[in-house]
């Protein structure tokens, strides 16, 4: 680990401007000290921003949720809004690392968590994200959990976190707070795929720091589920997750979401695939119809290729068991 120098600031506009592109806010740190400690992240500066006042979850005015930045995991899946009103949220975190980690992770860092590719951990290989334009390791390599959607020849890795895929299909916004005041991004809109520039995990400028996540009023509580497929019942990371919504009158779908995780750079989300299900009744026919929409272009490396049939039997199931949660329980 590489020396830095350390700040704690207390108030948000003081850790905008001791930002920059050699430093790094530090929270739960569960990402970053592990990169760190690899010397895949060498920042000059750790700006602690725990005596920040983000630790609030606090209801809007148009019936939504505002979640603190530095509100923990674990606060956040056993808050009872989020149980009553957004379940598919709370299952998606708690389907996430271990009640250890969750007690540190925080929302805003759960969002800013770099891939788990074992090339961009490993310094000794190449690494476009880790260093552009050495090469991608992966795409010749272990590739078994990267990625089928949206890569690139510069990068197959995916984005690891479970909450981010929940919060993609309950299209949350992002509140960020900048040297030119504060900025509201569009949850779909804050990460990125991996293009040319790989090294690029989202949206965010050097000295932005993420301040809260809103979420919109319709959650989804009657009928939604996350469904997680992974090497083993805990601690893992998803092979392929499902954030999956709907709002059913009867047996007539009025509104879907969907959201892939595991399978991209970024939670992966198609508008056709949502469309074709409304005005539909919610049948495994018809979510067939819309796995097959989401999945449309899907490509696998070799090691990976059984993500596709994989991704696509996940999706039916998981709009499925949304369609029957009011049912079950």
């Amino acid at each position: 680990m590489s020396p830095f120098s350390y700040a704690r600031p207390t108030a948000v506009q003081e850790a905008v401007q001791l930002a920059g592109p050699h430093a790094r806010f530090i929270a739960g740190g569960t990402n970053l000290i592990d990169l760190m400690k690899e010397n895949v992240e060498r920042p000059q500066r750790l700006i602690d921003i725990t005596g920040l006042p983000l630790h609030e979850v606090a209801d809007t005015v148009d019936g939504g949720l505002l979640i603190g930045a530095l509100v923990s995991n674990s606060d956040l899946a056993w808050h009872p809004r989020v149980q009553h009103d957004y379940p598919l949220l709370a299952q998606a975190i708690l389907a996430g690392a271990s009640p250890q980690l969750r007690n540190m992770a925080t929302t805003g860092g759960n969002l800013l968590q770099r891939t788990r590719c074992l090339y961009f951990y490993d310094t000794a290989t190449p690494c476009n994200k880790r260093e552009p334009g050495s090469g991608c390791s992966a795409r010749q390599g272990l590739n078994r959990n990267h990625a089928i959607l949206g890569a690139s020849e510069h990068c197959i890795a995916t984005h690891p976190s479970d909450m981010c895929v929940a919060l993609a299909a309950l299209q949350a916004q992002v509140h960020v707070a900048g040297p030119q005041g504060a900025r509201q991004i569009a949850f779909a809109d804050f990460h990125r795929l991996p293009g040319d520039q790989p090294q690029r995990d989202n949206v965010l400028a050097d000295n932005e720091l993420i301040t809260a996540i809103e979420l919109p009023a319709e959650g989804f509580a009657a009928h939604s589920h996350y469904l997680k497929v992974r090497d083993r019942e805990s601690y893992a990371f998803a092979l392929v997750s499902v954030a999956a919504a709907l709002d059913i009158d009867g047996h007539v779908i009025r509104q879907a979401r969907i959201a892939l995780g595991g399978v991209a750079h970024k939670p992966w989300r198609n508008p056709d695939a949502e469309a074709v299900l409304i005005g539909k009744p919610a049948t495994a026919a018809n979510f067939r119809l819309a796995a097959d929409l989401l999945l449309d272009g899907a490509d696998g490396q070799g090691r990976n290729n059984f993500k596709i049939p994989l991704a696509r039997q996940a999706v039916v199931r998981a709009l499925t068991d949304a369609a029957q949660a009011m049912e079950a329980a």
